[in-house]
């Protein structure tokens, strides 16, 4: 299968030498490497180019999680589209492979891989991507509900890959959205009757280190395109996995000895409920707070007069 691979930048320089030189060496190499760039300052477009990938460019303004990944889409010709993020790099040869592989079977829509955490990446984040991407291949579809619960439609965009025909007749991203957009499609994939995988075969080294702001906005971020896309709540709720998390991280911090970490645990875990209890209200909170407390401010601006009006509501998937 031919596959497109889909790289949004902004400010890349840091990272695409070393990550257009491992996509391009896999051995199963890209059709295309499609870069869509909001405009970065740096030389993010002129090394994209020197590889001889497809650069698309737009204003900064404009980025939008799931409207800029659609335009990309369009301009690709692959039989897949393998969406990745300019900061996670694939651990070995095969990704490629082991993230395409699984769409072989007609039934399987979508596939994302396993983010494993930089060496560097404090214990909390090294035991998040732990729990959340585990060792064993996982396939989902809508009788698996009961089991996983909002986990069921837990995915990444961090590394994916999808087949353009299953994109194409579900409508691709939703837009605008301001997180969550890879969720919301793999949601929509599986309430069409399709089948998701999770192949940890399919590894990149990704990880974060937000400050206890950035948890916080980051939460909130998602509380509100969980609002925006409320009509997810008549399958699940969120609120069960979170705690299921945390509780996790507790006893992992303790069995292992990592009790200095016990009082960053606490502050992060109010952080990041605190914020995505707004995130779901925000409705009720004036432009000005939300912009405070997003970490993207700009969404904010570029769809004001229809978010002030509380116009804005997904569209639950026709399956």
């Amino acid at each position: 299968m031919n596959i497109s691979v889909i790289l949004p930048t902004y400010q890349a320089e840091p990272y695409l030498p070393e990550l257009l030189k491992r996509l391009k060496g896999q051995s199963t190499p890209p059709h295309e490497i499609i870069v869509v760039d909001s405009s970065s300052t740096d030389r993010t477009v002129e090394i994209a180019k020197h590889s001889g990938a497809k650069v698309l460019v737009i204003n900064k303004e404009e980025f939008d999680h799931g409207g800029t990944r659609n335009y990309a889409a369009q301009e690709a010709s692959g039989e897949v589209l393998a969406f990745m993020t300019q900061d996670a790099l694939p651990e070995g040869r095969d990704f490629l492979a082991s993230l395409t592989g699984p769409l072989r079977d007609s039934q399987v829509a979508a596939v994302c891989g396993r983010q494993i955490a930089r060496a560097n990446a404090n214990v909390l984040e090294q035991m998040t991507r732990e729990i959340n991407y585990p060792e064993e291949m996982i396939r989902k579809s809508f009788g698996d509900l009961k089991r996983y619960g909002i986990k069921l439609f837990f995915f990444t965009n961090v590394c994916s890959a999808i087949r353009r025909d299953a994109f194409m007749k579900l409508g691709g991203f939703p837009e605008p959205i301001i997180l969550n957009e890879d969720m919301i499609l793999a949601a929509k994939c599986i309430l069409s009757g399709y089948s998701i995988v999770y192949n940890p075969d399919a590894g990149v080294i990704h990880s974060h280190d937000y400050t206890l702001m950035g948890q916080f906005r980051r939460n909130f971020d998602i509380g509100v395109s969980m609002r925006m896309n409320d009509w997810i709540f008549q399958y699940t709720t969120a609120e069960r996995e979170g705690r299921k998390l945390v509780k996790q991280q507790l006893s992992r911090l303790w069995r292992g000895g990592h009790w200095r970490w016990i009082p960053r645990w606490f502050a992060e875990a109010a952080a990041k409920y605190a914020g995505y209890r707004l995130g779901l209200s925000y409705r009720s909170l004036p432009m000005r707070l939300r912009r405070k407390f997003s970490m993207h401010a700009g969404f904010w601006l570029l769809h004001e007069d229809k978010l002030q009006s509380h116009a804005y509501q997904g569209r639950t998937p026709s399956a």
